[in-house]
C-alpha cells in the first residue's frame, strides 16, 4: 500500500512520544536535564558522522574532501532565503497555535519541544528518499527503519522536553505524506549526487538541532532548511 511508510513512521513518533511522556513523569528536573544533554550529544555525533561521512571520500590510498563549496554557499543562500520568509516564526506561530489548540497553554516548553523535535525528525535523506520508495515502488523498507529511530528520539524529548515532542508527527506526516504522493515528479530530481548533497547539508543542520538543545535558540534551523533545495540545485548548475 502506497503511503505505508509515513503512517508508520508517524505512528512510532506518537507511541514514542506517549512512552516518553509517561516515563518522564517519574523523572526528577535534574534528571530530566542530564538526559536532555545526552541526547542533544547524540543529535550532535548523528550531524557530525552525517557530515563528514559524505565529505570524506577514500579511493584506495588517495584521502579527499568533497562538497566544501557546496555546503558554504548552500548555507548562506538558504539561511538569506529562509529568514528572508521567515520560516523559523511560521514554525513557532504553528506551535503557538497548537499548544492553544491542544490545552497546553501553560506548558512553556511545548513550542521549543515541538520546533525541535520537528527539525529532528525531518531533516535528512532518509524521510525524502523512503518516502521517494514508497511513492514509486510501494517499498516502506527505509521509512520503516527511520520509524524505528524516530521512535527512540521522540521518545527520549518528550521524557526531557515535554510533549510539544509528540505533535512533531504532524510535519512528518504532512512532508512524507507530499513527497510519497509527488515522487514521480520529484524522483528524476534526485540522482546520487543530488542525495549526497542533501545528506551533506541536511547533516550540518541536524547538528545545529544538536547545539540548540545544549543551548535553545542558537540557530533559527528553520530558517536555514533551504539550503537542503539549494544543495540539491547546486547538482545540475555544477
Amino acid at each position: 500500500m502506497t503511503g505505508m511508510g509515513t503512517f508508520i513512521n508517524t505512528g512510532a513518533i506518537v507511541a514514542g512520544g506517549l512512552l516518553g511522556m509517561v516515563s518522564g513523569r517519574w523523572l526528577k528536573e535534574n534528571y530530566r536535564e542530564i538526559l536532555n544533554k545526552a541526547n542533544a550529544v547524540a543529535v550532535l555525533f548523528v550531524g557530525i558522522s552525517g557530515t563528514i561521512g559524505n565529505m570524506i571520500h577514500i579511493e584506495g590510498n588517495t584521502v579527499s574532501m568533497e562538497g566544501s563549496m557546496m555546503m558554504i554557499i548552500s548555507l548562506a543562500i538558504g539561511s538569506l532565503i529562509g529568514e528572508f520568509l521567515d520560516i523559523d516564526g511560521r514554525f513557532i506561530s504553528f506551535g503557538e497555535w497548537l499548544r492553544q489548540k491542544t490545552g497546553n497553554a501553560k506548558d512553556a516548553q511545548f513550542v521549543s519541544a515541538f520546533v525541535t523535535a520537528s527539525l529532528t525528525v525531518c531533516i535528512g535523506a532518509m524521510a525524502i528518499v523512503g518516502s521517494i520508495q514508497d511513492g514509486l515502488t510501494g517499498n516502506y523498507e527505509t521509512l520503516a527503519m527511520k520509524a524505528v529511530l524516530d521512535f527512540v528520539i521522540i521518545m527520549v524529548m518528550a521524557a526531557s522536553l515535554g510533549k510539544g515532542a509528540i505533535f512533531s508527527a504532524i510535519p512528518v506526516f504532512v512532508l512524507q505524506g507530499s513527497v510519497t504522493l509527488l515522487a514521480r515528479l520529484v524522483a528524476p530530481l534526485l540522482s546520487q549526487a543530488a542525495i549526497t548533497n542533501l545528506s551533506l547539508v541536511g547533516s550540518v543542520l541536524i547538528f545545529c538541532v544538536g547545539v540548540n538543545l545544549l543551548k535553545d535558540r542558537t540557530f533559527r534551523v528553520a530558517n536555514m532548511l533551504p539550503a537542503v533545495i539549494i544543495a540539491v540545485i547546486w547538482t545540475y548548475i555544477f
